[in-house]
């Protein structure tokens, strides 16, 4: 059974204004931006859809080990940002938001543009995704060298990917996720899973901040 449904995703910034707009074009989201803490949300149509953009002092240094698949019609709507990747050398292309970012944009897709897929990378690929499948429901298949996890309830993605890299995590993730516990699940149910809390509920803050067995850190917010 489920532990968790999912809630919304969440992007580290330090210019927040830079990529509250940027994402909520590139996402085709409806943006918001507060005053007394300098945060911004993005929102779309479904509750699924929200992304919240938060201020944080730290500067991105290395690659990014999450990181977001968009669809568009055309790589027009991303010119004037750094393109990584060469035309052709991938069926994606790869760019960067202004703060450096990495995400990938596919052509030709079914879906509206916005949002693809959530991409994670792995030490174990195979093991994280099941993982995440345990806890989260969905599909879970194998690709080409890589897992993936499709049918998550409530994500607004066709997937998340879990993809093998060679080196190892070494700093907090600038994209990450936020989870709903299930009625009657708690934190402990996610703990005995392997999960492992990095920062207990305040009086601010009323979400759990928890880390998966490769330390990929979520929010775990109670039942509603």
């Amino acid at each position: 059974m489920p532990l968790v449904t999912f809630k919304d995703l969440c992007i580290d910034a330090n210019d927040v204004s830079a990529i509250e707009g940027f994402w909520a074009r590139a996402l085709h989201l409806d943006s918001e931006f507060f005053e007394d803490d300098g945060s911004a949300v993005l929102r779309g149509t479904q509750e699924s859809q929200t992304v919240w953009i938060n201020l944080v002092p730290e500067a991105k240094t290395v690659k990014d080990r999450v990181h977001l698949d968009l669809t568009a019609t055309t790589l027009d709507d991303f010119a004037g940002q750094p393109q990584v990747s060469a035309d052709g050398e991938l069926p994606w292309t790869v760019f960067t938001d202004p703060e450096g970012n990495e995400f990938c944009v596919f052509l030709g897709s079914s879906r509206s543009p916005g949002l693809k897929d959530v991409v994670v990378d792995a030490v174990d690929h195979a093991a994280i995704a099941a993982w995440w499948a345990d806890v989260w429901g969905g599909t879970l298949g194998d690709g080409d060298g890589y897992s993936y996890l499709d049918d998550i309830p409530g994500a607004p993605v066709e997937s998340f990917d879990f993809v093998p890299v060679p080196e190892p995590k070494t700093v907090k993730n600038r994209i990450h996720w936020d989870v709903v516990l299930e009625p009657g699940v708690t934190v402990d149910d996610l703990v005995a899973k392997g999960a492992t809390v990095l920062a207990p509920p305040t009086d601010d803050e009323r979400w759990t901040v928890m880390a998966d067995p490769e330390g990929n850190e979520f929010c775990v917010f109670e039942s509603r």
